[in-house]
Parts: structure tokens; sequence; C-alpha cells
């Protein structure tokens, strides 16, 4: 006879392999050999209330094999998270469910963070701990511990190959992230077969030699020793914990269990009677749970719901002593106040000589690191020529929690997933910067940003062949197109002063879109034109005399400045053009039609645009009548001022353009 502890591991299992029979679809060799780690995490382990899946001091939990998320769906059903039903878990992996192939958050309640890509709840996880300890810092006062909580992140073997985790581990080690608990599913297993084939490292030593305790647990199943090692990793506050779990993939079912055909497809509706007769469950009926079980979650989850109820009074007695300290946690923990805090003259503020709008965006950090103090962020190594660090603002370190800056280290892939962490956490703004160039390593977590609608803020410096003498290998070329091709996303790309405010003023006040600032290594003129409307995208900068222009100039950033020098070498010639500034696509289409047709009018079919980067993406608004001006290549190494003429970038070819439609 079973115990109750053992059915409720089994519950697990029976719901995510009969779902995944239903859909059939699914990866049910996770979801099988975890089912004792996760049971024992969630039962016994962890700080969490189903019935307040939101409650800020709960332990955190990401599933960095997201492929498995029939473990998270069955251990939310059984433990009462959003009322997830059993008709959801019966619609796995279908059209307009509750649960999806893989975890997305924002989408089914519990989810804390989107997951799929493996190794992204890695560093996910290691952004959410550095979240709480800086929370901790600021906030936690002698005997009210507010923010005291931890992060726990469940990866496999997959996860542990994608270089984003030893990025991402080598960091958290370096910073000593006492509450971060990684367990390791390593059942020796990957869709081709087993590991050795091309995973034959002690992961152990690895995990030693980045700064984490290592601990190991021999079975899998002995939920005794799971939780030992799980309380062992909590005793140790001065460093990272990493527990490895050794699991046996697809466990239960006898005809696959310990094979690759266990990893990513249904078991079969024969093998699942033969599971559910080895582990002696009460029924082969699809989705069957016994009432003792549910019984025994339920008395679980109201146990767990009393870790919260003593919070509640911890903080209402924090508050009433620190009322302070009380309203600056309600103002960090509200993202929608920030409009109101920085839409001031001092925000705004403007300058008249030349500068790089990368120079333009350090200033505006430092006036924001006053106006917002949980702004929270940096660079991957980059901070000197980013300008990304805020003056007189110490590092966030093992030594000092209180510090906003960030050293990343040069891990652009793991910076990208610990900003997003830092967001999901909740009360910080995250910002991130390194080369424009370099933002290809950010691409696969900015991407997992916009679909969480998170507002990750991206700095990129360097943004085009502006770069120089660093040669191709530094000058983006198509970064741009790409990011502008990523659904619910801002690339600004800013021509001067007024524009790189409005870019960030964006950026900060976004609720649920990432953004993007690319912006200059040189020298840029303020434009007397500039403004305000730069917040919609694209807007006037200089309009022609009558009433309806002989053509359009529009243009970007470094180059907004030549397409206003066309315009009074056209005049001269007696052509009367407008220059329209787009420093952001993405939000020049979320205006309305009337505000675009404004703009650029469908009656003027004479356009030019001028970037210097690859022109995919400006046929949108050039038509086929029209030209883009832009590059065709890779750039070259040579002084800016030499590669601006030699690839075409010049006021002089604009006119001639110009001239060739009208």
């Amino acid at each position: 006879m079973k115990t109750i502890e053992e059915m409720s591991v089994n519950a697990i299992r029976v719901l995510a392999a009969d779902a995944i029979q239903k859909a059939k679809s699914g990866h049910p060799g996770l979801p099988l050999g975890a089912a004792s780690a996760a049971y024992e995490l969630w039962a016994h382990q962890m700080k969490h209330n189903p019935k307040d899946p939101k409650w800020p001091n709960r332990d955190r939990f990401i599933l960095s094999g997201g492929h498995g998320s029939m473990l998270l769906y069955s251990l939310f059903h059984l433990f009462g998270y959003g009322d997830l039903s059993l008709d959801e878990l019966k619609q796995f992996r279908q059209f307009g469910s509750l649960t999806p192939g893989h975890p997305e958050y924002g989408h089914t309640v519990g989810v804390e963070a989107t997951t799929g890509p493996l190794g992204a709840g890695m560093g996910m996880a290691v952004g959410m701990a550095m979240a709480e300890a800086h929370l901790a810092a600021e906030f936690n006062r002698e005997g009210f511990p507010v923010v005291d909580h931890y992060t726990f992140v469940l990866g496999g073997d997959g996860c542990m190959m994608e270089g984003i985790s030893s990025e991402a581990f080598s960091l958290a080690g370096t910073l000593g992230l006492g509450k971060l608990i990684v367990l390791y599913d390593s059942n020796r297993i990957t869709i081709e077969g087993a590991t050795d084939i091309a995973f034959r490292e002690n992961v152990q030593k690895r995990m030693e030699a980045f700064g984490f305790q290592t601990l190991e647990v021999q079975d899998g199943n002995d939920l005794a020793a799971i939780g030992k090692a799980i309380e062992l990793a909590k005793a140790e506050t001065g460093k990272p914990s990493f527990i490895t779990i050794h699991t046996e993939i697809g466990y239960g079912c006898p005809a696959k269990q310990g094979t690759a055909a266990a990893h990513g497809e249904p078991l079969g509706e024969d093998n699942i009677i033969a599971m559910k007769e080895f582990l002696e469950w009460p029924s082969t009926e699809p989705f069957f749970v016994p009432e003792e079980v549910y019984d025994n979650y339920k008395a679980i989850t109201e146990k767990l719901g009393k870790a919260e109820d003593e919070w509640n009074e911890l903080f209402k007695a924090y508050g009433e002593q620190y009322p302070e300290l009380l309203l600056k946690w309600n103002e960090w923990h509200d993202r929608s106040a920030v409009a109101e805090k920085i839409d001031t003259d001092y925000f705004w503020q403007t300058i008249e000589k030349p500068e790089a709008t990368r120079n333009l965006s350090g200033q505006v950090i430092n006036r924001v690191k006053d106006l917002l103090p949980n702004l929270f962020g940096g660079s991957a190594d980059l901070a000197p020529s980013n300008k990304s660090d805020m003056k007189g603002v110490p590092f966030f370190s093992a030594e000092d929690r209180t510090g906003r800056n960030i050293h990343f280290g040069i891990r652009e892939f793991a910076m990208s997933a610990i900003g997003n962490g830092i967001l999901l956490h909740g009360g910080l703004i995250s910002y991130i910067s390194t080369f424009f160039v370099f933002s290809d390593y950010t691409k696969p977590m900015a991407r997992l940003a916009s679909l969480m609608k998170i507002p990750q803020i991206y700095v990129f410096t360097h943004d085009s062949i502006g770069v120089g003498e660093d040669g191709p290998t530094h000058e983006p070329i198509e970064q741009a197109a790409m990011f502008r091709a990523l659904p619910n996303f801002r690339l600004f790309r800013p021509a001067d002063a007024m524009e790189t405010n409005a870019a960030w003023f964006s950026a900060l006040t976004s609720t649920e879109t990432p953004t993007a600032l690319a912006l200059t290594r040189q020298n840029l003129p303020q434009l007397a034109g500039s403004s305000k409307e730069a917040l919609k995208g694209g807007y006037i900068l200089e309009d022609s005399e009558k009433e309806v222009p002989d053509a359009i100039i529009l243009a970007s950033g470094s180059e907004v400045s030549l397409a206003v020098d066309a315009k009074a070498a056209l005049k001269a010639e007696g052509i009367d053009v407008r220059v329209v500034s787009m420093p952001c696509m993405d939000l020049f289409e979320e205006q309305d039609e009337a505000y675009k047709e404004k703009v650029l009018p469908k009656a003027v079919r004479a356009r030019v645009a001028v970037e210097a980067l690859i022109g995919f993406g400006w046929e949108r608004y050039t038509g086929l009548d029209g030209k883009v001006l832009s590059m065709k290549g890779f750039g070259a190494s040579a002084p800016y001022s030499k590669l601006f003429p030699y690839f075409g970038f010049t006021a002089e070819n604009v006119v001639a353009e110009v001239k060739s439609l009208v």
C-alpha cells in the first residue's frame, strides 16, 4: 500500500502522462522523473501560497526545462493555483487553454517566467536572486525581514549544456547569491540518447569552481534525502547552492523509463496502463486522482497560507514603525507611477552643442537615478563606452547589496536573462547595456521579454558604421531590422538630445513593451525641429512651405542631420521637401491612421529614406516609387568621417536621390 506522500507524487506523474497522451504531444520524461523533487519542494520546502500567487515574499520557482510544463500544470492543479481545473489539463497544448506547450508568464497563474529555450530559466533565476538581495538591503530593518525568500530553479542536462547557464552561474557565484538554489534533474538522457555522446564533464566540479555549494541526491525518489539537501542549501547563506538529483527519465513507465523515447513523445495508452500498474495507481481511468490525494494537497495548502498570514502581520507592524519605507515600497512596486515622477523640466533638459547620443543617454541615466531610486542596471563590461553607469552610486556585489550599478562581466546572453529576472521579481526598474553589434547575443532573451510583456530597457551604443576604426566586426548593419521585426518591441534610434530624452521617457514609462536605444559613438548636432513629438515614433521635423511637399525625406539617428542639410540644398534648387524623423518605427505604427497620413500623406509618392544600416523595413514607408539610401553590405575599418561619404551618406547624395524622383 502506497503512502499518501507516494500517491501525491504519483498523482503528478499520472496527470502529466494522461494530459500528454490526450494531446498526442508533449514531454513526459521530465515530469515523471522529477515528480518527487517537485513534490518535496512545493509541499515541504518552498514558501508559497496558492491562494495568493503574487504574495511579494513568496519563494520563486522557475522551471528552466520548460518542455516539462506538465510538471508545473499538475502542481498548479493539485495545489489549487488559479483554479486550474482538470478540464484545463485535458486541454493541454490546445488553442486558448491555460496549459500551453511551454509555461507562459502572464498567461497561467503561478508561472514566474516564460521558459522553453533551455538555460533561459537559469539566467532569469539569477536575476530574481539579485533582486531579492538588493531589495532586502533596501527595505529590511532589525526585526523586520520583509524581503526574505529563496529562488529555486529546476533544469536538466540540456540547461547545463547551454552556455547561458555557465555565464549566469559564474556571476551568481561571484556575487555570493546565497538564496539561489538550483535543482539539477540529472537523468543523463537527451533527445538523441545518453548524454555521454556529447556531455561528459563533471558538473559538480564545474559548479564548485563557480563558487556554489554542491550537494548530491543519489535517488531522485527519496523524499527525505531531497528535503535534507534543500535544507542544507538554505543553511548556506554565503554562496548559492547546486543540488544534483539523480533521476530516471520517464520513471514509472517500464517500457520507456531511462530511454530517450521518454523525452518528447506521448507514452502510448498501453504504456500508461502499465505505468499505473507499476505505480500501484488505484484506477486506469484517465485523469483519475483519489479524493485522499486531493485532501492531502488541500491540507498542505492550508499550512502554506500561514506563512503569508505571519508575513502580513509583520508587514503591517513594519509599515506602522517605518511609514517612510512603506511609502517607498509602494512607489517602487508601481511602474505606472513612473511617468508622473520623471515628467519634469529636469528630465527634459537639452543642450546646444554637438554630442554623441550615447553621452546624452548617460546624462539621462544620471538624472533619472535621482528621480527613480529603484533603477538597477549596468553593462557587459562596457560602461565607460556605453555611458551606462550611475555616477556616485556603488556597484552591487557580494560585499555591498545596496549597489544599484551592476558589473555583468562579459556575459551579454546571461545579462539579458538576468535583466528579465530582475523585472519579473518586481520592485525594480532594470536596464542592460552593450554595443549594438553585440545585441545579437541578447536577442533570444529580448524575444522572451517581448513575449512576457515586460518593459526591459536595452542601451545599445556604437549604432552604425559610425563606429569607424573598429571595422565591420563591430559595425552593426542588420541589427535594427532584427529588432524592428520583433513583435511587442520598440527600437529607438534618436537623432539628438530631445529625441534621446524621448526614447528614455518612452522606455521608462512603458508597462509591457521592451525598448532598445540605439545610440551613436560620434557627435551629432542638436536639431532645431526636434520635439516631444518623437514620442509618437515618427514626426515632421522640418516641413515644406507647400501644403503638399514635393518629396519627403525620412531618416533616423545620425542621418537625420543629413536630411536637414539636403532639404536646405534642395530648397535652393526650387524643390520643397519635408523631413520626417523616424526614431522609432514601432511607436509610429502604434499611432492612428489619421496621424500617419498627416506625417506621410499618400499623395506624396516621392520619398527617400536614409539610414546607415541595412535598408530592410524602410520600404513600408518609401513604397514602390521611393528609394532607400542604406548599407548594402558590411562596413570597413576607417574613421567614420571617411566611411560615411564612401558608402554614400552625404547631403549631396541625398539631394541626388530626391532629384531622381521629382
